[in-house]
C-alpha cells in the first residue's frame, strides 16, 4: 500500500528547532520528487520545499531560505525537512507529497499526500 507518513512535528518556542520526517512506502521513493507543503489556518496551502529524485536538487520558498534544509535517505525512504530558527508565522501543518517529474511549487502537481503533521511555534 502507497503511503507517505509525515512525523517530527510538535510545540517548540521561537529561534527553536525541529525536524521533520516523511517516510515512503509501498514503492521505492528514488525515483520521485518529494515536496514539503505547509497549511496554515484560514490558509492555502504553500509549498516549502523539495528536492528531486536523486537529492542533487533542492528549492525553498523565500521566506524558509536559510533556515529550513531538505535532505533525502533513499536508503531508508525518508525525506527529511530541518527547520531551524523557527518563527510563529511557520506554525502551519506540513504535509509532504510526491511527484514523478521534477519538482514543482504547485500542490496540484502533486498526488499522492501524506496526512500532515502540526507544526506549533509560539513562547
Amino acid at each position: 500500500q502507497l503511503q507517505l507518513v509525515e512525523s517530527g512535528g510538535g510545540l517548540v518556542q521561537p529561534g527553536g528547532s525541529l525536524r521533520l520526517s516523511c517516510a515512503a512506502s509501498g514503492f521505492t521513493s528514488n525515483h520521485y520528487s518529494i515536496g514539503w507543503f505547509r497549511q496554515a489556518p484560514g490558509k492555502e496551502r504553500e509549498g516549502v520545499s523539495c528536492i528531486n529524485s536523486s537529492g542533487s536538487s533542492t528549492v525553498y520558498v523565500d521566506s524558509v531560505k536559510g533556515r529550513f534544509t531538505i535532505s533525502r535517505d533513499n536508503a531508508k525512504n525518508t525525506v527529511y525537512l530541518q527547520m531551524n530558527s523557527l518563527k510563529p508565522d511557520d506554525t502551519a501543518i506540513y504535509y509532504c507529497a510526491r511527484r514523478y517529474y521534477a519538482c514543482s511549487g504547485d500542490v496540484n502537481d502533486y498526488i499522492y499526500w501524506g496526512q500532515g503533521t502540526q507544526v506549533t511555534v509560539s513562547s
